[in-house]
This record gives structure tokens, sequence and C-alpha cells, in this order.
């Protein structure tokens, strides 16, 4: 795990929030950071099902623009075997723009780029790609309900040919009222597009879908939560070398903070 990224991150969850002294500027600065049992991204772990430390800095302005960096470690590059290289950290930096219409609807319109920093060699009979990937996005919410489309503009999370994959989405996050107590539910589609010409194997086998209840609660800012998410993935496209299977059913406990 990066020593320096891991560091900052332990310092982040050991300081408490302090409220800015410049309330009414229209910029806003905040920082986050987490512990989790197995960091899932689209239901398929990261990590090899083992623990992750993350943590990430955001900026806000009054009109809705925004901008970030977030980072984790991660074992699924070097952990997929010889051809796909080696990376143990993700670095995604992303802006958008975000506001709020008619009450209770929201909108979200941005780009996002996941970053994998590490060394990579890829034997020409594999058909693969270096795991860098970037996406537009767009959003629509109500209240606690959020909708979300993500569309590739290149190759995506290491496969060939692949532009124009996707992930959709429908998010729930409703608290209940003066108890600290919130429950989630999503459901998602990853669709990968295009052919391998190099492997002869179309992308759509690593398509899949995944499911996710879960419970958070909040304590003087600091926000556990517990979930369980589940997928229909097939299992050959998820497997690591150690033997893991990356798609399984996986409850995942979490710590998080913001200040």
């Amino acid at each position: 795990m990066n020593k320096l990224l891991q560091t900052l991150l332990l310092s982040v969850l050991a300081v408490p929030a302090v409220a800015s002294a410049a309330d009414a500027s229209p910029h806003t600065f905040t920082a986050n950071a987490a512990l989790v049992s197995n960091y899932l991204y689209r239901g398929i772990s990261q990590t090899d099902n083992g623990a992750a430390l993350q943590g990430g800095f955001d900026y806000s302005h009054a009109s809705g623009f925004y901008a970030g960096v977030w980072g984790s470690n991660i074992s699924w590059i070097s952990g997929g075997g010889p051809a796909t290289g080696s990376s143990s950290l993700e670095v995604d930096t992303y802006f958008g723009f975000k506001n709020s219409f008619a009450d209770d609807f929201t909108y979200d319109v941005g780009f996002l780029r996941y970053n994998y920093p590490g060394n990579y060699t890829f034997p020409a009979a594999s058909g693969l790609v270096k795991a860098d990937t970037n996406e537009i996005y767009g959003a629509l919410g109500w209240k606690w309900l959020t909708a979300k489309y993500s569309y590739s503009v290149g190759n995506t999370f290491g496969y060939a040919n692949s532009k124009g994959s996707s992930y959709i989405d429908l998010s729930a996050n409703y608290p209940i009222a003066d108890t600290g107590f919130a429950v989630q539910a999503h459901v998602g589609r990853q669709t990968f597009k295009g052919f391998n010409t190099v492997a002869n194997t179309a992308n759509s086998f690593a398509s899949y879908s995944d499911y996710k209840l879960g419970v958070t609660k909040d304590v003087n800012g600091y926000v556990f939560g517990l979930a369980y998410s589940k997928t229909n993935a097939n299992a050959a496209a998820y497997t690591g070398t150690t033997g893991q299977v990356w798609s399984k059913g996986t409850a995942v406990l979490s710590l998080t903070r913001s200040f």
C-alpha cells in the first residue's frame, strides 16, 4: 500500500471536523477518508477481497462546479495474472457541475478518469491494454433516489476496443429521521462493448449486473456502514491468481469520515 496515502488518510480519520471561518465564501474545500473491509466497485472486489484505505479531497463552487481527487489501494491489476501488469494504487480525478431544480430534483454531469499508475507488460496474445479509463456521466436525483449513466470514451478497465462500454445504476439512500441511520439500496448494470480481435473474444463476456443492500449509522461525524453486495458476473472473468472470486456475494464493513 502507498505509505504516503496511508499516513495521510489515517491523519484525516483522527482529526475532528472544523467549521470554516469563511462560511460566506462561494468556495468550499472538503476531505474524506475511509476504511473498508473490501473495496467493491460496481460489485467487483478491487482488493482480492481484502481491506482498503481510501480518501480524497474535493473543491466545490456555489455555481455548482466541482472537482476532486480520490485514491485507494488495489490489487486486481497485479492479481489478474502476468499479462496485466503491476499497480497497487487507484487515483481518480474528476470534475463536473451539479445543482438542484424544482425543489426536490438534482442533476449532475461530469467527467471521471480512473488512473492506475504502475508498470505494464502485455504479451501480444493477451489482447489487454492499460486499465486507465475515461468516463463521462450524467445523473438525475429526486429526494433520496438517484439514477446515473456512465459512458466510457475509450478502452475500459483493460479491455481493448471497448469504447462505448457503459454503466447504469439506480441508487437509494433513505435517512431515518432523528436516528442517524440511513438505509441504502442499489442495482446496476455494467456493459462491455466491442470485440477483442487479438484474443478473438467479445468483450461482452465480462458484462454483468450488481445489487446491494446496506445500512449506515452516523456517530458524531463518523459513519459506520454494513452492506451486502452480489453480482451475476461470470466468475471466470473475475477470478484472481490467488483463486479469489472477485464477483461473489460479499458483506462489507466500512468507516468513513468527512470534514
